[in-house]
């Protein structure tokens, strides 16, 4: 049923039905993307700090968060951390701080694309759009039987969108599942910053140091000796030697 409600989704060329949880203390600023996002047949719910998005999160099934970095309570990069050591649900931050190393910092630790204040609504409904078809979207099309990939100690679920190293789960954000997915259909190939920006984020919306940032996190989730930087060319993921 999920599987052919997304391939519906897909072929109207627009998304209906999900949950969106936006976390801002700026109530205008809610009620301005509440007003869009209804356009878009979206439930939207809403909570001032993290400590009220928390208990949401509790209790409903939330498909995408929004989140503000400068709030009381518990901030946007604290309520970030909480929400990554149990889910990899999309998350989008829409900020007013607008120095790179807040985006950097933002994306590092688990946010899956950030946009600065003051914005574009309709800009900011393109990223939750595009945010919910490439997360809910992932695994629609595998073959029977072609659900896992493994390579060494790490193994992929493509079906269940979940990543193993030595057996033990590790959480992946959106992106970094499509990245490490890429790598793993074809271990040894060499692939270009283009190549991964196109793969993970597949549209010209992220910033210039999302490959950068998504790598180094994802070397950290899965050994960093896996992913080989290949100066001047871009990435591979290394083929573990065999012992006799």
């Amino acid at each position: 049923m999920v599987k052919l409600l997304v391939m519906n989704r897909r072929k109207q060329g627009w998304l209906m039905g999900y949950n969106i949880l936006h976390v801002d203390d700026e109530k205008e600023i809610i009620k301005l993307l509440k007003m869009y996002l209804k356009s878009e047949e979206i439930t939207h719910y809403e909570a001032v700090n993290g400590r009220e998005a928390l208990a949401i999160l509790a209790e409903k099934k939330i498909d995408l968060l929004i989140v503000d970095i400068m709030m009381p309570e518990i901030d946007g990069f604290e309520l970030i951390r909480t929400v990554r050591k149990s889910s990899n649900l999309p998350i989008l931050v829409i900020s007013a701080r607008v120095e790179a190393s807040d985006r950097i910092f933002g994306l590092e630790i688990g946010a899956d694309d950030y946009l600065t204040k003051p914005f574009d609504p309709h800009e900011a409904i393109a990223r939750v759009n595009a945010l919910l078809r490439r997360y809910y979207s992932l695994g629609v099309a595998n073959e029977p039987g072609q659900n896992n990939l493994t390579v060494g100690n790490l193994t992929l679920d493509t079906h269940a969108c979940t990543a193993y190293v030595d057996k033990q789960l590790i959480n992946l954000t959106a992106v970094e599942f499509r990245v490490l997915r890429l790598l793993m259909e074809q271990p040894g190939r060499v692939f270009t910053k283009e190549q991964i920006y196109e793969h993970g984020w597949q549209d010209p919306l992220a910033g210039d140091n999302n490959v950068r940032v998504m790598m180094s996190k994802l070397r950290e989730k899965i050994g960093n000796e896996r992913i080989k930087t290949i100066r001047g060319l871009g990435y591979r993921l290394e083929v573990p030697h065999e012992t006799a």
